[in-house]
């Protein structure tokens, strides 16, 4: 007997779990993410790590930016979690510990220590975790276990994520340590980037129209306060 959990399973504990309406623009952003960790959450090749947490975490802050109300931005995220049978605790504090020893390192030890060339004496759950990754033929690589190491090389030096030649260089040298492919880690990259863009100008097109429906309201209401003049008699 199959008990896989299916992607409707998923979608409908989510949607038990958080029972407010998404807005429009940041539902897909949001089902596509689930989609994204349901798969990877029923894969016999797939286990938690440190990383991937990051990159769950930083995906979900960066796309659900300015999301209102901002109050359900916790929610959401929770019930993301909890229908792939995770901890959102456990992300969010795997993903502040990274993001801190992003912080923390020069971004040249960092990719030293990413790409196993040196090894720092400075976390030894996430040192465990680089070693099992390259050691495992089998590693499940995703797109989000990529915005991991991307989220770990910005908060190190933001520069240099943004000067392609360097980027390039530190994700092939990362790729090589772990053994996994520097294409298809920049490919996956390219396209964060570039939905991330997209993203933004979607939200300043929603914010010019919400401003311009704002207008047109005010103007209407105006109009039906202003008292009408009564009709010249022409007697």
């Amino acid at each position: 007997m199959n008990n896989v959990r299916t992607v409707s399973d998923t979608k409908r504990t989510f949607y038990n779990l958080h029972t407010r309406p998404i807005n429009t623009i940041y539902r897909r952003v949001v089902e596509e993410l689930m989609v994204e960790m349901h798969l990877l959450s029923v894969n016999v090749d797939f286990s938690y790590n440190p990383i991937y947490a990051l990159g769950v975490v930083t995906t979900f802050d960066r796309f659900m930016q300015g999301y209102q109300p901002e109050r359900d931005q916790e929610s959401i995220f929770n019930a993301l979690c909890q229908a792939v049978e995770q901890d959102p605790q456990h992300y969010r504090q795997d993903a502040e510990r990274l993001q801190a020893i992003g912080k923390s390192l020069p971004v040249k030890d960092l990719i030293a220590w990413l790409s196993q060339t040196a090894h720092l004496d400075r976390d030894a759950d996430l040192q465990g975790h680089l070693q099992a990754i390259a050691n495992n033929p089998n590693f499940k690589y995703s797109r989000l276990f990529a915005i991991g190491l991307f989220s770990l090389l910005e908060n190190s030096d933001p520069e240099l994520i943004k000067d392609e030649k360097q980027r390039t260089e530190a994700l092939k040298a990362i790729a090589n340590g772990l053994n996994l492919s520097d294409d298809k880690l920049n490919k996956d990259l390219e396209l964060y980037r570039s939905n991330l863009d997209k993203m933004a100008q979607a939200l300043i097109v929603m914010a010019d129209m919400m401003s311009a429906e704002r207008k047109k309201r005010e103007q209407r209401k105006q109009q039906s306060t202003t008292p009408v003049a009564p009709p010249t008699s022409n007697e």
